[in-house]
């Protein structure tokens, strides 16, 4: 792997991993910023999709919808089906939270589940890097 392509996808990963972080502090911050965590857990799974598509030379859309990037990576791995669900969960976090026209109140519980779902989205595609990577 070329020195270019290398340090683009640990960039997207530096990004997803903050996003990540961002999201579990304001989980735990009193009251929790349940938008906020929301709308990080949804940038931490489109960053870290970005990187294995960076790492598999597919042109990056510019699109927040999951299940889009879900479909990409299936192309090359199968086993991103896998997450469908989780990316679908956390779809609407890239816009929904982020203006007062479509604001809502989001539960602890729904903000506790949509980092877990980035989570597992984050986990997996560290994982295929890594096996694909040697």
């Amino acid at each position: 792997m070329d020195e270019h392509k290398r340090i683009a996808i640990n960039r997207w990963l530096i990004k997803a991993g903050h996003d990540l972080k961002t999201a579990q502090t304001m989980l735990i911050t009193d009251p929790p910023i349940t938008d906020t965590v929301c709308f990080h857990a949804q940038q931490c799974a489109e960053k870290s999709l970005k990187a294995f598509l960076t790492f598999s030379d597919i042109h990056i859309e510019k699109t927040h919808f999951l299940p889009r990037l879900i479909e990409l990576c299936r192309g090359i791995n199968s086993s991103f089906d896998d997450l469908k669900e989780a990316a679908i969960a956390l779809t609407d976090y890239a816009v929904e939270v982020r203006y007062p026209d479509d604001w809502r109140e989001i539960p602890l519980n729904e903000a506790v589940k949509a980092v877990k779902n980035a989570e597992e989205i984050m986990t997996f595609v560290q994982r295929e890097l890594h096996s694909r990577n040697g």
